[in-house]
């Protein structure tokens, strides 16, 4: 393997992990990084792999809660319903529904392609949701913990991720968002965005599977195993780095970057 193939991995790899869970939208950055740095697309394998890298990662650092929603599923299916295991399931797999029916809408229409390839759009979306993070998460009580999360909220706030699909949104960012709206602490409100990855993250990463397994090449595989590892690693600190911040910090300094560099790419597209 090439030294610069081992640098590009490492750099898309780094920037997934990073911002997959912090909410300025990997997405954004990984559609900008071939625009930015003149280099070639990463390609699906390598999507696929630095999702796989995350996923591992959040449900590492969330374990307890990975767990209980695992054991929920399984009792959902036996139709064991009203347990607090079965509870957190329920709401998880209500949340993913809107989002998973919207994405299938945008690449059945292939919007979501025409959408990746406007900078200006996903300028638009990182400062403008940006701002609405921070005019909500300074504005909203903070009364509310995860424990609290109702099947309705989940439903609601299923919406919100939906509109994550749109390159730039941001998926931890909006689901944020909508939780804080509701009332729920920064860290809960982090938690449930965190927990709300793990399905949507599965979800689109068997899609793309679909489509880039079957023809992958060893050398492909090689380079989605390294992916994997540098993006679980970088995730897992970021997210650590993230919930410590939380207990002490406001959204203020992602919402400051977020709107700088929103503004910059909308400038960049129309100069």
């Amino acid at each position: 393997m090439m030294a610069m193939t081992l640098l590009h991995l490492f750099i898309v790899s780094i920037i997934q992990g990073i911002t997959e869970f912090l909410p300025i939208s990997s997405s954004a950055h990984l559609i900008l990084l071939p625009h930015l740095a003149g280099i070639t697309d990463q390609g699906q394998m390598i999507d696929v792999s630095v999702h796989m890298g995350t996923l591992a990662a959040v449900i590492i650092f969330f374990w307890t809660e990975a767990k209980q929603a695992l054991v929920g599923l399984a009792q959902v299916m036996r139709g064991q319903l009203f347990s607090r295991e079965s509870h957190l399931a329920l709401a998880l797999i209500i949340a993913t529904i809107p989002a998973v029916l919207f994405g299938l809408v945008l690449k059945m229409t292939g919007i979501s392609d025409q959408m990746r390839d406007s900078v200006a759009l996903i300028g638009a979306t990182m400062a403008g949701f940006g701002v609405l993070l921070w005019w909500v998460d300074t504005r909203a009580p903070a009364v509310a913990h995860s424990n609290d999360w109702t099947l309705r909220q989940a439903m609601i706030l299923g919406l919100w991720q939906a509109v994550a699909l749109i390159p730039g949104t941001s998926r931890s960012g909006i689901t944020i968002t909508g939780a804080r709206q509701m009332g729920y602490t920064r860290e809960s409100a982090a938690r449930i965005s965190m927990l709300m990855s793990i399905p949507i993250i599965i979800a689109a990463g068997a899609l793309e599977a679909i489509d880039v397994l079957p023809s992958a090449t060893v050398d492909q595989w090689k380079e989605a195993g390294i992916a994997t590892l540098f993006a679980g690693a970088s995730a897992f600190v970021a997210l650590g780095l993230m919930m410590w911040l939380l207990k002490s910090v406001s959204f203020t300094p992602y919402v400051i970057y977020r709107v700088i560099l929103g503004l910059g790419l909308i400038a960049w597209a129309y100069i």
